[in-house]
C-alpha cells in the first residue's frame, strides 16, 4: 500500500508513471515527491514506488 496525497492505494511496486496513469491524474505541470524527495519527470518510468511510501503529487496553477 502507498499513500498518494493522503489517500491510501494498493499500488506499491509500480512506477511513478503507472501510479499517475492508474489514478487518472493529468501529468502536465505536475511535480512528484516520494517520501519528501522530488522525482524528476525523466525518471517517472524507471522509479518504482516501495510499499509504505508517501507520495505527494502537486499541480502547478497559472494565475496572477
Amino acid at each position: 500500500m502507498i499513500t498518494v496525497n493522503g489517500v491510501v492505494h494498493d499500488l506499491a511496486g509500480r512506477t511513478v508513471r503507472e501510479v499517475i496513469d492508474a489514478l487518472s491524474m493529468n501529468d502536465r505541470g505536475v511535480a512528484v515527491a516520494i517520501d519528501g524527495d522530488v522525482v524528476t519527470k525523466s525518471r517517472w518510468d524507471t522509479t518504482t514506488i516501495d510499499d509504505g511510501a508517501a507520495i505527494e503529487v502537486v499541480t502547478a496553477v497559472a494565475g496572477g
